[in-house]
Parts: C-alpha cells; structure tokens; sequence
C-alpha cells in the first residue's frame, strides 16, 4: 500500500470514528429533533390535537371590534375563571385573526390558548397548545422554559451543539460515501 493511500485510509477511519461517536453521544438529542419535527410539520393537520383550530368570530370588521384592553381582560378572566386563578397572566402573544373575527391570547404558563370574539369578546375556544410545547422540546428553549434562565442561553447551546453536530454529520458522512469510492478509482488507475 502506497504512503498516500495510507494516508486516505487513515482519514477514513478519523471520519468514520467522529460518524460513530458523534451519533452516539448526540442520539438521544437526535431522537428530539427528529420526532419533534415530525410533530411540528403535521400540528395544523391534527385535527386540533396538536395545535387548536382557529374558530370563527361574527366580524372580520375591525371597526366593529372591542378595544384590545377589553379582549384581554376578557381573556384573563376566561383563564382565571375556567382553568386557575394561581395561573399568571403573563402572555407569550397576541394573534390577530381579521379575517376569522377572533384573537387569539396565548398564555406563558403552561401553554393555554384563549380564543376571543373580537367583536362580542366572547369565548370561542379555550385550550392549551401542545405544539408551543413541543416546538421548545425541539429548539431546546424547554429548559430555559422550566429553568427560568434570560435571554434563552440553553437554547443557544443545544441548537449549536446539534447544528454542529449535523454539520459534522454531513461532512463525515459524504466522506464516508466518497473516499472508499476515491480510492477504488485511484487504486484502479494504478493497476
């Protein structure tokens, strides 16, 4: 064997074992992103399991619609009242639906989703929203969700760590498929 084809060898083998212990050590992270994402892309062909449908308000007319002060002190009242006064009312955000005459309150703490009459400030719908849960399973933000932790450093780490490590995934991998191919063609050249 040729210095040179030792040398692709050797590189193959380095490849081979960053492939093996990379997947090893990142599988469990892996197995997340990959079921998560599934769940993720299917949430709005759920039939309302994984993420609420929307509902319909009796106005698209904005000009006919209470003031949103009033939409969410409605809503709050709803959460109190119909889940648990020890819940905060702190919201993740507001969704506008115009075109369905409804708004759409989400809630911080544990993901609940209170669904408003824009125009009546009736309740439409009340229910949490298990895709907000699993799309912070799947960004890695559930533990700073739990942990409390500002500005979102854990999710930071853990999609750096699993982007890198998909990254060297794809390197390794290709590397996996095309150096034994290289190396045929090169040893076939010398024959």
């Amino acid at each position: 064997m040729t210095e040179k084809r030792k040398k692709q060898a050797r590189i193959i083998r380095i490849f081979r074992k960053t492939h093996r212990t990379t997947g090893a050590l990142l599988f469990i992270i892996f197995l997340f992103i990959s079921v998560t994402g599934i769940l993720l892309a299917w949430k709005k062909h759920s039939n309302g399991l994984i993420l609420p449908k929307s509902y319909q308000g009796t106005s698209s007319e904005l000009s006919t619609w209470l003031p949103m002060d009033s939409l969410h002190k409605n809503a709050c009242q709803i959460l109190r009242d119909s889940v648990s006064s020890d819940l905060s009312p702190e919201l993740e955000r507001i969704d506008i639906r115009k075109d369905k005459g409804m708004v759409k309150f989400v809630f911080v703490d544990q993901f609940w989703e209170i669904q408003i009459d824009g125009a009546t400030g009736k309740l439409l719908h009340i229910e949490q929203r298990h895709s907000d849960f699993i799309e912070k399973i799947h960004d890695g933000s559930i533990l700073d969700y739990y942990l409390k932790t500002s500005n979102g450093q854990i999710k930071l780490v853990y999609s750096s760590i699993s982007g890198l490590a998909l990254l060297a995934f794809t390197i390794t991998g290709f590397w996996l498929w095309y150096g034994p191919k290289r190396m045929k063609r090169k040893s076939a050249k010398l024959n």
